[in-house]
C-alpha cells in the first residue's frame, strides 16, 4: 500500500463511516481494487476507526460531556441498551462476519438492503417524538438494526436511523442518537480488534508509520464533514438519493463480479 492509497482508503472511512453507504463495504469493494487484504491490514483498518471517531467525539463533545456528568440517566441506559444486540452478535457469530469480510460476492445483496431502507426512510413523515421520548422498547429495536448492520454493505448509520424513525422520532433527533449509539459501538470494534493484535504481533511488524498517519488524518477530516452533511441532509428528507447511489452500484458490482 501506497500513500495515496493510504489517503483514499482513509477518505472512505471517514465519508462511509458516517454517510449511509457502508464502510466495511466500500473498504472491502476498495482492498479488492488495491489487491489490499483486509487480514493483512488490521492495524491500519483500527487506526482508520479511530481517525473517524476523533470528529464522532468532537461534534458530539457536549452530549458526551454530559453523559460523563451524569452517567446515571435515561439516555445512558439507552445506549447501553442499544449497544448489547451487536455485543451480542459479535461476540456469537464473530467467525462468520468475519468470512464475510472476505466475500465481495455478498455486497449487492447487502447494497439492495441498505438501499431499500433509505427509501423507505424518506417516506416516514410521522416523526413527533424528541430523543427524551425514545423508549426501552425503541432503543432495543433500533440496537437489533445496528447488529444486522456487522455485515459489510449494509449501512450502519442508514440501518439505526431508519429504525429510530420508524419508530417516531423526529428526523434530526434521529440521527443524532444514531450518531451517539456509534461511538460505544466503534470503541468496542477497535478494542475487539486490539485484542487479535495484542494475541498476534506479527500484526505490528512492518508498519508504514506515514501510511497509518495520512489514513488517520483522511478519516477525520473527511468524517467531520460528513458527520455535519449527514445532519443537514436528515432534515431535508433526502436519503433517497443514496438509495439512488446504490442502484449504481449494485449494477457496477454486479458487471464487475459477475
Amino acid at each position: 500500500m501506497n500513500i495515496l492509497e493510504a489517503i483514499i482508503l482513509g477518505i472512505i472511512q471517514g465519508l462511509s463511516e458516517f454517510l449511509p453507504i457502508s464502510s466495511s463495504g466500500h473498504l472491502l469493494v476498495f482492498h479488492e481494487v488495491f489487491g489490499i487484504t483486509a487480514s493483512d491490514n488490521l492495524t491500519f483498518i483500527i487506526v482508520l476507526n479511530m481517525g473517524s471517531l476523533v470528529p464522532l467525539l468532537y461534534v458530539f463533545r457536549k452530549d458526551i460531556l454530559e453523559l460523563l456528568k451524569r452517567p446515571f440517566q435515561k439516555l445512558t441506559l439507552l445506549l447501553v441498551i442499544a449497544t448489547i444486540p451487536l455485543v451480542a452478535v459479535t461476540l456469537l457469530f464473530e467467525q462468520h462476519i468475519e468470512a464475510l469480510f472476505f466475500t465481495v460476492q455478498f455486497l449487492p445483496f447487502a447494497f439492495l438492503i441498505t438501499g431499500v431502507a433509505l427509501f423507505v426512510s424518506d417516506r416516514l413523515n410521522k416523526n413527533k417524538k424528541e430523543m427524551k421520548d425514545i423508549t426501552v422498547v425503541d432503543a432495543a429495536i433500533v440496537g437489533l438494526a445496528q447488529a444486522v448492520a456487522v455485515v459489510p454493505g449494509i449501512s450502519r448509520s442508514g440501518s439505526t436511523i431508519t429504525a429510530t424513525m420508524a419508530r417516531g422520532v423526529k428526523r434530526e433527533q434521529a440521527a443524532k442518537f444514531s450518531f451517539l449509539m456509534s461511538i460505544p459501538a466503534a470503541i468496542g470494534a477497535m478494542v475487539f480488534r486490539l485484542t487479535r493484535i495484542i494475541g498476534d504481533p506479527l500484526l505490528l511488524e512492518g508498519l508504514n508509520v506515514p501510511n497509518l498517519i495520512a489514513g488517520f488524518i483522511a478519516a477525520a477530516v473527511s468524517g467531520y464533514f460528513a458527520i455535519n452533511f449527514m445532519l443537514k441532509l436528515v432534515k431535508t428528507a433526502k436519503l433517497k438519493y443514496f438509495a439512488v447511489y446504490y442502484i449504481v452500484a449494485i449494477v457496477l458490482l454486479i458487471i464487475v463480479l459477475f
